[in-house]
């Protein structure tokens, strides 16, 4: 389905949320104002695999046209999770509760841009493969589906053809981001421009990019931390020297055990409840996410059938990407931070794919660049006068550590990570140019 909800569903969908409020032993709810403004399928290939999207237009426009207005497409990770992960638990307009019921997220990514959440590969969230082989076993085949879905989501009203488009994600998303970017552009260099993606950034959170460089950093990150001793740093080493050689040697389901053991030694010798967030008591609770939309009635109304079994992450596509976890993007990050601007953020907490692990490939990139930025200036980030974490900027990259965040970065710093969207997007505070030279590399690195 590639439309809006149709106009009887909007009519019948308060008596549908009042009788299943009424007859439902859950407060399972979906109020009329909480529906996406489109919500449904987009084709991507001819065979049947649908890719299931859901878009929330701009609370506020930020005093430009709607035509101007930008839209941030968000990817989750996994490989295989549900991007209503975000939607519902992160950074949508409304969150779900513990009685299943939703409330208005002041920090939603949609205060003044249009938000699209995409369940990407076919075969994650509500998203529907015709058959297994058809799931993507690389990137090149991600993007490949992303950019027809895309393309698909913008035909669907003429005032999207011409608002800029950023592309952000998390985790596993540091992959199909690039990729999908990297796609984007190539792709573009040969299209008239009135068929090309509008790309004008990407925005990656605590993203795995690098794995073999990334996989590397566990042990010492942890040993400075005070979570293991020397004698367990050199074991966790020790794993972690296996997963690279398997890199080198090319071989990426060996790889992809070797690093999942590395994870799996590190929670067992720190004994945290989770690797995403090493201040947590208990993991982050977005079962509730699977709960709330396994709802009949609420399927109905975002447009899915009522007899998929929605499950936050699903092994078949993680089955399918097995091979793929292990090898790196990091070039076609080198590409984009050459074409178009390029924000890395992480959240302060996170042990998986934290700050040390983005900062031990970012160092490596191969950017005429790269000596300037690390040589920038790291300054002091402040949210209505109190600390929110720091950013270092130079041309058309960015990087910023949060605060008091583990993985999940909109759902334990809501309105920092609004801010931080925000001003990148806008180019403004701390993400605006300073000088004549890096003003000069930011007009210069667009395409």
């Amino acid at each position: 389905m590639e439309s809006p909800l149709p106009p009887l569903l909007n009519f019948l969908l308060p008596l549908i949320i009042a009788a299943v409020l009424h007859h439902s032993a859950a407060a399972t709810s979906y109020p009329k104002e909480a529906l996406p403004t489109k919500s449904g399928y987009l084709k991507v290939n001819s065979t049947g695999s649908i890719i299931f999207y859901t878009f929330y237009e701009a609370q506020n426009s930020h005093n430009t046209s709607i035509s101007q207005t930008p839209i941030l497409i968000w990817l989750q990770g996994g490989p295989g999770c549900s991007s209503m992960i975000a939607n519902l638990f992160e950074l949508g307009p409304w969150l779900v509760n513990q009685d299943l019921s939703l409330e208005p997220n002041p920090g939603s990514w949609n205060r003044i841009f249009g938000l699209l959440f995409l369940d990407n590969p076919i075969g994650t969230g509500f998203s529907i493969s015709a058959s297994f082989q058809e799931i993507p076993k690389n990137q090149h085949d991600v993007a490949k589906h992303l950019f027809t879905a895309i393309k698909k989501f913008v035909a669907l009203d003429l005032s999207f053809k011409t608002r800029p488009i950023y592309i952000t994600g998390e985790s596993y998303a540091g992959k199909y981001l690039p990729a999908l970017g990297y796609y984007i552009l190539k792709k573009n260099a040969f299209l008239p421009s009135e068929n090309i993606v509008n790309l004008a950034g990407v925005a990656i959170g605590n993203g795995l990019t690098d794995p073999e460089s990334q996989v590397s950093t566990h042990a010492v990150n942890a040993y400075n931390l005070g979570l293991i001793n020397e004698k367990q740093k050199t074991l966790l080493e020790k794993i972690q020297l296996e997963a690279v050689g398997f890199v080198k040697s090319g071989k990426w389901s060996e790889a992809t055990d070797a690093r999942n053991r590395v994870l799996k030694t590190l929670t067992n010798m720190t004994g945290l409840a989770t690797l995403y967030d090493f201040r947590r008591l208990i993991p982050y609770e977005d079962d509730l996410v699977a709960k709330f939309l396994n709802n009949v009635e609420i399927k109905k109304a975002l447009g899915v059938n009522e007899s998929l079994v929605f499950e936050i992450c699903g092994d078949v596509v993680g089955k399918a990407l097995h091979d793929d976890v292990m090898k790196s993007v990091k070039y076609m990050v080198e590409f984009l931070v050459k074409n178009t601007k390029v924000l890395l953020y992480q959240g302060q907490c996170d042990l998986r794919d934290g700050v040390v692990s983005t900062l031990a490939w970012v160092k490596k990139m191969k950017w005429e660049e790269i000596d300037e930025y690390l040589e920038a200036e790291r300054k002091i980030w402040r949210v209505d006068g109190k600390i929110a974490g720091y950013v270092q900027k130079w041309k058309s990259l960015s990087h910023v550590v949060v605060l008091n965040a583990g993985h999940l970065v909109p759902t334990d710093q809501s309105l920092n990570s609004q801010a931080m969207i925000e001003d990148w997007v806008l180019e403004k505070g701390l993400f605006a140019a300073e000088t004549i030279e890096e003003m000069h590399g930011t007009f210069r690195g667009f395409i």
